[in-house]
């Protein structure tokens, strides 16, 4: 955790010692980073504080070919995994500390979790938020108990100023990174998981740039039982934790993309501690597409009411585009760990998913502008049970022959099998029917 005051350092790790990346280190001393004893100790202590989430047998499973249980972490209070570390982070600091108080400068999980947390600890908290954060996300900020400035342009500004705010008034500057307290306090999913679901063979996690979720959960199941594969699953957009690993420390040349919908998923890799333990006690890391990703958002709301984030569904896309085929028939945890996606954001989501799932198509054809011929179209969609979200005509720029009507025409199907039969039944008694590419 990267700290910023007058005073000399308040917050130290754990363990200090963090192997270098040209060093060959074996399990054992690779746990010493975070011991399992650290984990157990930071669930002993944030047990009153956060939700012991439930780990659930999915309905996803027989599509999938495997036992599939959902760890619903969007279920915390503030919707995300984040809350566990911030909790313990913020139960140990010392207690002048706590006194004076702590600020943070960013619109993400982390910030909302610490704004919850150090309010309901009655310690003073200030969050500073660029002018361009969504209004939702300085709402809840406000909600939770936090003190909200508004400050600057860009992230940047904002981060600068709660700098000078930290140094001028003895407050704690926290900053997402990957110190032992907190990847402990992360690393108790993977210890309640262990507990909820016997006999567990993998464990797949959220990857990307902030890691510690994976890191810290990897150091507890691997102590627990070294069999079961633990897997973290990023973006193929940004591949920042593979190419961290391949370079053997933290990547901080990837390209970042700023898009609300993407979250931490696309951050770049922040620490040294989180690299070392996921490099030696992770199994296999995998990237998804974006339409992975989308389309288990979609599968995630259908079958279990879950309306999540990319960084929640990330997870399960890695099933969704069959990258994980050694699991099938066995028994899978799937961490769900944030479901903070704003309104707009989940329609267009949502919207894309459908077309992607082949469950929403559009097609144009050309028809007689006489009485009945639109009856007539509408009679076969009725007869092949298509819904007909919109249609529309065109008559005035319609290049072919004259007294004709161009239809655009948007319906949603039961899925791909069904949009192929609608597709045969129209080219049929259409057959310029033209479909317009997803």
């Amino acid at each position: 955790m990267k700290i910023v005051s007058r005073n000399e350092e308040l917050l130290r790790d754990a363990l200090s010692c963090i192997p270098q990346p040209s060093s060959r280190t074996s399990l054992a001393s690779c746990n010493r980073l975070i011991r399992f004893e650290d984990i157990s100790a930071a669930a002993f202590k944030i047990q009153c504080g956060v939700q012991k989430t439930p780990c659930m047998y999915s309905r996803l499973s027989k599509q999938y070919g495997m036992d599939i249980y959902l760890k619903k972490e969007f279920l915390q209070y503030t919707g995300s995994v984040k809350e566990r570390g911030v909790l313990y982070l913020l139960m140990s600091l010392p207690q002048e500390q706590q006194r004076k108080g702590v600020i943070v400068a960013s619109d993400s999980n982390f910030s909302m979790a610490v704004a919850y947390h150090a309010s309901e600890l009655r310690v003073p908290v200030f969050v500073i938020l660029s002018t361009s954060t969504a209004p939702a996300r300085v709402r809840m900020c406000r909600d939770y108990g936090a003190m909200v400035i508004s400050y600057g342009t860009t992230a940047k500004d904002s981060q600068v100023h709660a700098r000078r705010l930290a140094q001028e008034n003895g407050y704690l500057y926290l900053e997402e990174e990957d110190s032992a307290v907190y990847l402990s306090g992360l690393g108790t999913v993977g210890l309640e998981m262990y507990e909820q679901v016997p006999k567990l063979d993998a464990v797949i996690f959220p990857a990307g740039g902030h890691c510690g979720l994976l890191a810290g959960s990897a150091a507890a199941l691997k102590h627990l039982n070294p069999h079961i594969s633990v897997i973290g699953v990023e973006s193929e957009n940004f591949p920042v934790l593979q190419q961290s690993l391949k370079a053997g420390h933290p990547n901080d040349d990837q390209a970042c993309n700023n898009h609300h919908f993407y979250g931490d998923v696309s951050g770049v890799c922040f620490g040294s501690n989180s690299l070392q333990l996921t490099g030696k006690l992770v199994d296999k890391v995998v990237a998804v597409r974006e339409e992975d990703i989308l389309i288990s958002m979609l599968r995630l709301l259908e079958y279990e009411r879950a309306t999540v984030d990319a960084e929640g569904a990330i997870g399960l896309a890695a099933l969704v585009a069959g990258k994980l085929p050694e699991l099938k028939g066995k028994r899978v945890a799937v961490v769900v760990c944030s479901g903070n996606l704003e309104l707009h954001l989940l329609q267009q989501c949502i919207a894309r998913a459908l077309t992607l799932d082949n469950r929403v198509c559009r097609f144009s054809l050309v028809i007689s502008d006489c009485p009945g011929d639109m009856s007539k179209l509408l009679e076969i969609l009725a007869r092949e049970e298509a819904r007909v979200l919109d249609i529309k005509q065109e008559r005035t720029f319609v290049t072919s022959e004259l007294f004709t009507v161009q239809v655009i025409c948007t319906v949603e199907t039961r899925d791909k099998i069904h949009t192929a039969q609608l597709r045969n039944a129209l080219l049929e008694r259409y057959p310029t029917t033209a479909w317009t590419e997803r």
